[in-house]
Parts: C-alpha cells; structure tokens; sequence
C-alpha cells in the first residue's frame, strides 16, 4: 500500500476540514436530496441527482429540481403511486445524454425496487453483504438489480459498472452521500447497513488531476483500477472513513486549481 508522506497527509486533513462544511452544500448536487427531511425522499432525489451530476453544477441542480417539481416535491410518494398518466412531464427531460425515455425507465425501475424489493437502501445492502463488502462487485450486482426484467437497452450506460472498467463516480459519490456520517452535516449517513471504511472514493476530473500532482496516483486512466489504487492510499490515512478526502481532493482542483 502506497506510503503518504507527511506533509500530504497533512494537507489533506487541511482541506478536508477547509471544504467539509455546511458552505459547501449550495452549490453542489447535494443540495438536492437536502431539500427532504424524510429518509426515503432524501434517498430517492439523492439518486436521481447523482445519476446526472455531469457537466455544470449549476445545470446539474437545475434539472434535478425539476425532476423534484414534478414528482411534486414527495418523491417517495410519486414513486410508490404514480401511474402512466403522472410520466407525462417526464418524457420530455433532457440532461445531456439523459433522456425522458432514460428517466421513464429509472422511474420505473426504482417502483419496482420500493414497490417490492426493500428500496434503494435495501438492495444496495443486499449487494453489500452478497459481495463481502466488494465494492466494485457491490455496484455491478446493484446494477443488475437495478434493470431486472427490463430492456435497459441504451439506458443501461447510466448505471456504471465497475466490472467492465467504469470508476462508477457518480454512484460512488450517491453512496458517500447516504452512508458517511459527520458533524458537518454534508454527508446523510441514513444508511446504517453499509461501513464507511468500505466505500470508494468518487473519481472525476478534479480529484484525479489532484491525486496524481500529488503522487497518490499513478494510473492514468480515470478507471475502477484507479478508484481502487487511489481509496487504497487514502485508507492509510483514515481506514474507517477514506472517502471523506473527496472533500479536500475536489476543492483543491474546483476552487483552487490545484
């Protein structure tokens, strides 16, 4: 396992407190599920806004909000209830390359899983504990879950697969957001069922280019072999919570430049 010398580990723990803040949520895709109070809401537009945290953050939160608005703020609620008629706005939803046939699909695929299968909490956990703990293997499984007895067809390329090279980052960062618990109040931590010690930090342009300037990663590729590479060296600072770094990796390339 790589060795961190001292001043990095130091400036890590700098930045993480720097940027681990209630500050932090307004412009970020957090924002989203921290409009909720109830844990299944909270869940539920926690994942919708992670599943199209790409490109601009503050498009990112746009459309998330308007999936919100039309799931008319209880998104648990739509989700157990709606029917054919209630898919009407949805069909029209474009984030990039997240479509209104992509979000119809997702819609009824989190039905299926609160309708009959525990909700996302759930069959995550499932997965975890099928997987002892692999997180990568986890994921893959969730995905599978995820689609089951459906045509995913295109839509599939929306739920990562760390199985087949994806570094999963934004379901990475949908687990940090559910599982992590701190005094910060950034991180939910509603899902009890699930260690921080065996999550994986979420990989983006930002937190790569920040890790390999400072030589806790060597892979090139933004890939699950980088995910791993880069959680390994973070867990030889803080076993129990590694991807807390996130924090301090994202803010040192977002507003800093690093």
């Amino acid at each position: 396992m790589k060795h961190l010398d001292d001043d990095i580990r130091e400036l890590l723990e700098q930045k993480f407190h720097q940027y681990n803040h209630s500050g932090f949520i307004q412009d970020d895709p957090v924002s989203v599920p921290h409009a909720f109070t109830e844990k299944e809401d909270i869940e539920i537009a926690g994942f919708l806004a992670a599943t199209i945290a790409w490109g601009q953050r503050p498009v990112i939160i746009r459309n998330a909000q308007l999936l919100m608005q039309w799931m008319d703020y209880s998104p648990s609620d739509f989700i157990r209830h709606a029917g054919d008629a209630d898919m009407r706005h949805f069909s029209s939803f474009r984030h990039r390359t997240f479509n209104g046939d992509d979000c119809i699909i997702f819609i009824r695929a989190l039905q299926r899983m609160y309708r009959e299968e525990g909700g996302l909490e759930g069959v995550f956990t499932a997965c975890w504990n099928e997987h002892a703990g692999d997180a990568g293997r986890a994921i893959s499984g969730f995905r599978e879950m995820f689609f089951s007895g459906m045509e995913a067809g295109r839509t599939g390329k929306h739920v990562a697969d760390p199985l087949k090279g994806s570094s999963a980052k934004r379901i990475n960062m949908f687990l940090r957001w559910m599982v992590r618990a701190d005094h910060a109040g950034v991180d939910f931590g509603i899902w009890k069922g699930i260690s921080p010690a065996g999550l994986c930090c979420p990989l983006d342009v930002h937190t790569g280019r920040v890790a390999r300037k400072l030589g806790i990663l060597e892979r090139k590729t933004d890939d699950w072999t980088a995910v791993v590479e880069l959680t390994g060296a973070l867990k030889t600072i803080d076993p129990l919570d590694p991807v807390r770094f996130d924090f301090a990796l994202f803010g040192l390339g977002m507003y800093e430049g690093f």
